[in-house]
């Protein structure tokens, strides 16, 4: 099993902006660019809940209500990378987020729920205090 890597968390202030990136390290037995990727977030005590999704072409994406409009998830295949735009953060941002990838590949919708994903990272924490 792969374990993807995120970075790019931190601590800033609201209003703030992070930007988060996943790689796929090059030893992963499978082929990035075929499969959906999310990102997801989890708080203290609750669970870990999908941010935003998008499919293996980048031409689709999802987005939870909490974040619409705030932030955007886009894709390098050639790069084996996936991002997370976070602008306009919220104290109620504060997790740690993970990335991972659907566990189908080149599934014509994007699944919401974590039990369809894989190769789940250690997590970056994003921390939104003045």
């Amino acid at each position: 099993q792969v374990q993807l890597a995120e970075s790019g968390g931190g601590l800033v202030p609201p209003g703030g902006t992070l930007r988060l990136s996943c790689a796929v390290p090059l030893a992963a037995d499978f082929s990035f660019r075929i499969y959906n990727m999310g990102w997801f977030r989890q708080a203290p005590g609750k669970e870990r809940v999908m941010v935003a999704a998008i499919n293996w072409r980048g031409d689709r994406t999802y987005y939870a209500h909490s974040v619409k409009g705030r932030f955007t998830i886009s894709r390098d295949n050639a790069n084996n990378t996936v991002w997370l735009q976070m602008n306009s953060l919220k104290p109620e941002d504060t997790a740690v987020y993970y990335c991972a990838r659907d566990a189908q590949p080149q599934r014509a919708i994007l699944i919401v729920s974590s039990e369809s994903y894989r190769d789940w990272g250690q997590g970056t924490q994003v921390t939104v205090s003045s």
